[in-house]
């Protein structure tokens, strides 16, 4: 097992020192003074990265935790919705609707594809649902979806629109405002740069008009009980103190730098890595434009498992990157590029691709994908 370890998944993903740090000082009292003061600054910051001046809810969970609160507080039993899944994050708000008792409609698209704004208009006239589930980062595919044009048909329609927004929201752009977006959900562990464990979801006014009358239960996710205690300031339930101040430290390094910086940094690293793929003349997954800068999805050559790739990878040089999903999970592997990474790291990941495959029998000339890499790295900084 390799001692030097790079992780290069779409999430978790890797955290700076100074947060590491911050998570590991002395855990105070999360009713205290010291607590709240961290509280105020980290919604404060929270709505910042949203581009929002509405509620942003702070939850210790996972992201499918928040996106769990959007079900509960906007629907009822049997209430129509629709959910546009192209990939593994579609299905599963599809699944979590349907177990507690929604009409689930949905607008499915093959894993990889990119779901269109006309599209959804003609389901949503056919569906009447007032309620849509969106995927903004589609982590199993790589695609990143066009949530603008989506989120102005369903706005247009006269709906809802919820955004899992886990992977992209600090990343890409997104503006939840300024595109009428009602609720958008992410997660600490991705583009954020903190470890798994907080949830946060933005809620427009028109989201707590529909939450006022939803029916289903909730209890812990209630949306009227965590703004309420984040009005004092204070949290409805104890939070996972430790990883809200290493959230304060990531977001302070994520405003200094700038969230347009912060996009232009992962469009370069993503052509980087598209890059090197396509020069080892490795098929690309994922769409090869530069919204999908959230990671790349890349096949491995007829005949080359990528489970294996996978693990040599890990144990012999101590890189981290996901496997696929699906029918193609023997083939697919994802290189995530998003959060607390650099072209380095990119590049090492891919000079360890191509060591692996070419033992495994692939005909790849030595060092071709860094050094496309790094040429198409430095094309996007010039700009």
């Amino acid at each position: 097992m390799a001692s030097k370890r790079y992780l290069l998944t779409p999430g978790p993903t890797p955290v700076p020192p100074e947060v590491l740090a911050a998570q590991a000082e002395p855990v105070i009292h999360h009713r205290g003074p010291d607590f709240r003061a961290v509280l105020v600054r980290v919604l404060e910051r929270l709505k910042l990265v949203y581009r929002t001046d509405h509620d942003v809810l702070l939850f210790t969970a996972s992201g499918t935790g928040g996106f769990e609160s959007a079900v509960v507080n906007l629907l009822s039993p049997g209430e129509t919705v629709l959910s546009v899944s192209a990939g593994n994050f579609g299905e599963r708000w599809t699944k979590m609707a349907a177990a507690y008792g929604c009409d689930v409609q949905q607008l499915r698209y093959e894993w990889g594809a990119t779901p269109q704004a006309d599209d959804l208009a003609r389901r949503l006239e056919e569906t009447r649902a007032r309620v849509v589930f969106l995927v903004h980062s589609e982590t199993s595919t790589g695609v990143v979806a066009d949530v603008q044009a989506l989120g102005a048909v369903v706005k247009e329609a006269g709906a809802l629109s919820v955004v899992d927004a886990v992977s992209s929201l600090g990343a890409v752009p997104l503006e939840t405002d300024a595109w009428g977006l009602d609720v958008v959900v992410t997660g600490s562990q991705k583009a954020l740069m903190t470890p798994p464990g907080l949830a946060f979801v933005s809620v427009s006014p028109a989201a707590w008009e529909k939450s006022r009358t939803a029916s289903l239960p909730r209890f812990y996710y209630d949306w009227e009980r965590t703004r309420e205690a984040q009005g004092q300031p204070n949290t409805a339930f104890t939070p996972a103190v430790s990883t809200v101040r290493a959230l304060d430290a990531a977001l302070g390094l994520l405003l200094e730098e700038g969230l347009e910086h912060a996009q232009a940094r992962h469009v370069a690293l993503g052509r980087a890595c598209r890059a090197g793929a396509k020069a080892m003349s490795l098929e690309l997954y994922s769409p090869d434009e530069d919204r999908s800068a959230v990671v790349t999805a890349i096949l491995t050559p007829e005949g080359i498992d990528a489970t294996e790739l996978r693990l040599a990878l890990r144990d012999r040089f101590g890189i981290t990157v996901a496997g696929g999903h699906g029918d193609i999970a023997d083939r697919l592997f994802r290189v995530g590029h998003i959060g607390y990474v650099d072209v380095f790291d990119v590049t090492t990941a891919l000079s360890a691709v191509e060591l692996v495959l070419v033992e495994m029998g692939a005909d790849i000339e030595r060092g071709v994908g860094v050094a496309a890499a790094l040429e198409a790295y430095e094309a996007a900084v010039r700009v």
